[in-house]
């Protein structure tokens, strides 16, 4: 999804319990999407911000609307896919965490996105939007 594409989702989770999104419909793996009240360019530089501020978290792709990163595990340096992606015109961040490998991932990815969450917060909340 990008700014001037609103309509494209992201990539569906597998039925394993490694992934999280924000565009799943059933518990195991539905998080909320984060509002915004700024501008999309403003909102994308603040979610940046906030994936960054995770350790071992490396960007991949960073255009309009859309930001594609990998986390790595501290032990044994599994990687997990991130994407994260600005809707401007329902004014919302959307988002995806998942393990590229193994069947469960015993919370990482919802923690990691947790934490992302409080942290996009946050920094929103410092700009006052």
């Amino acid at each position: 999804m990008s700014l001037t594409n609103p309509g494209e989702a992201l990539r569906p989770c597998r039925p394993t319990p490694n992934c999280v999104s924000t565009e799943a419909t059933n518990l195991q793996h539905r998080m909320a999407p984060l509002p915004f009240h700024g501008t999309a360019e403003r909102a994308q530089a603040d979610a940046r911000a906030a994936l960054l501020q995770e350790p071992r978290m490396r960007l991949v792709l960073d255009r309009p609307g859309y930001i594609r990163a990998e986390a790595r595990s501290r032990v044994f340096r599994f990687v997990d896919d991130v994407e994260v992606v600005v809707d401007s015109t329902a004014k919302l961040v959307r988002f995806r965490s998942a393990s590229r490998v193994g069947r469960d991932d015993l919370g990482v990815n919802r923690a990691r996105m947790e934490r992302f969450s409080q942290r996009f917060r946050a920094i929103t909340e410092a700009h006052g939007e």
